[in-house]
């Protein structure tokens, strides 16, 4: 049975996290800017529906202060008859005119104000509850009785001042409609005046930005997801570099660990077997530990550091100093382990003053100084300088007369733990990643290379401060 990676898992978890959380915000941002365009043009159309009834109720209220008396409809008292125009000059007095402000026509029941095409009725009420037109027909057509009583009501009550407007919206017959009701002071008594307006191309306007909004918006949240999802894959590549990194250092760490410990415990335990084996071979034996803990101290030392590299708790101590110098003073370590090796050191420094961390260039300068060494022939000479370059940078160059960087592995050189195929016992893979590390806090370029006439060359440029 396959057992589940938990860095899938955990990558999943993430990208799953990452989704809800962008799907989530989107979706919180589109409903509240949806919701805003919404009643904004909600208001929008009311405002403006309303502002339309209020002009027409004008034109009613002021024919209606004019003198008149409540007329019959044409054409034996029913609303059946012709046309009865009401004219502005005539105030509200039955015949025909030109040009009427408002009229009544069978065909669409109520006063027609404005034009026979603007969806705008009037009904008259007077004192005696007596409703210009009559209201027959227009009972029969919509079903229910108008004008609206609760308008007049309110409009015609003892409590509230003439021309008080009363706004109210409702559906009949299945048309929506907005009802605009007030009054008029005449001499023989209070007049009520209320216009309707049909809503049909307002609630179809709403209807359809609701639609688009809601469209859009589902439209707009899948391609959040959808980039949600490519930026998550994309944002989780340096975690799962990261993973890879540490699981790798944790493997790679074991193994290099792993053999100075065999080498310690076997050696021990040949003494064991012989406690009383002679002096040589009991001193060699333990010249072999000493050498393993030398070796267990020195990779112990340098996880430390990379450890608190990478949790970015090691600071450097810039300060004044010069590199000519810390190289000579560095490379004297170097050429002790170099003579072990039959290989000499030439040091090519001139003073070059700089601001930085001058131990964590001894540092540099051994790493790269013991590296070129491990990898020159013997007899051969390892090359150090340190010169000040005319961009304001300072130069140091570690080169060997060895085999050189195959193409293949300079892309690796800097990278935990790697080490070339070829690669010569005792070395941990660390030193490399050390030293980039080093120039890379003193905002200095480290980089790879070869001789023309062969070896391995490192330079490193740093800013001179």
């Amino acid at each position: 049975m396959a057992h589940p990676n938990p860095e899938a898992a955990l990558v999943r978890r993430v990208r799953l996290r990452l989704l809800a959380w962008s799907g989530g915000t989107t979706l919180v941002v589109l409903a509240l800017l949806g919701t805003v365009i919404y009643i904004a043009v909600a208001n929008s159309l009311a405002a403006a529906g309303t502002d339309q009834l209020r002009s027409r109720a004008t034109i009613v209220s002021e024919g209606l202060r004019l003198p008149f008396t409540l007329p019959q409809p044409v054409g034996g008292g029913t609303a059946d008859g012709p046309v009865t125009t009401i004219t502005g000059g005539a105030g509200l007095a039955a015949g025909a005119g030109p040009g009427g402000l408002v009229a009544f026509d069978a065909s669409k029941p109520g006063l027609v104000v404005d034009g026979a095409t603007s969806g705008t009725v009037a009904f008259i009420v007077g004192p005696t509850d007596r409703t210009v037109p009559d209201m027959t027909q227009i009972n029969q057509l919509y079903g229910t009785n108008l004008p609206d009583e609760a308008g007049i009501s309110a409009v015609r009550s003892g409590s509230a001042p003439v021309g008080t407007e009363v706004i109210s919206t409702t559906e009949i017959a299945g048309n929506p409609l907005r009802i605009l009701t007030t009054s008029v002071d005449r001499p023989d008594g209070v007049f009520a005046v209320q216009v309707i307006s049909d809503r049909a191309d307002e609630v179809r306007t709403l209807t359809v930005l609701l639609t688009v909004l809601i469209a859009g918006g589902l439209l707009v949240l899948g391609a959040s997801l959808a980039v949600g999802w490519v930026y998550a894959d994309r944002a989780l590549v340096p975690i799962r570099d990261a993973l890879r990194r540490q699981r790798d250092f944790a493997a790679d760490a074991s193994h290099e660990l792993r053999t100075p410990l065999a080498i310690i415990r076997g050696s021990v335990e040949e003494l064991r077997r012989e406690p009383d084996r002679n002096a040589p071979a009991g001193s060699a034996a333990l010249d072999g530990i000493d050498d393993e803990v030398i070796r267990l101290g020195a990779l112990v030392d340098d996880l430390l550091l990379l450890a608190r590299t990478d949790s970015g708790t090691l600071d450097l101590a810039l300060a004044p100093t010069d590199l000519g110098e810390i190289a000579l003073d560095a490379s004297t370590g170097v050429a002790t382990i170099a003579a072990e090796r039959d290989v000499r050191v030439e040091v090519d420094a001139e003073p070059v003053p700089l601001k930085a961390d001058a131990d964590r260039l001894r540092q540099l300068v051994r790493i790269l100084g013991d590296n070129a060494v491990r990898h020159a022939p013997t007899g051969s000479t390892v090359g150090i300088s340190a010169h000040a370059l005319a961009n304001g940078h300072a130069d140091l160059v570690v080169e060997d007369r060895g085999p050189g960087f195959r193409e293949a592995d300079l892309p690796h050189v800097f990278e935990r733990f790697w080490r070339a195929p070829d690669a010569p016992a005792g070395g941990t893979g660390l030193g490399l990643t050390i030293a980039a590390w080093i120039v890379e806090r003193h905002g200095g370029t480290i980089a790879a290379g070869n001789r023309p006439d062969g070896g391995a060359r490192i330079e490193v440029q740093l800013p001179i401060r």
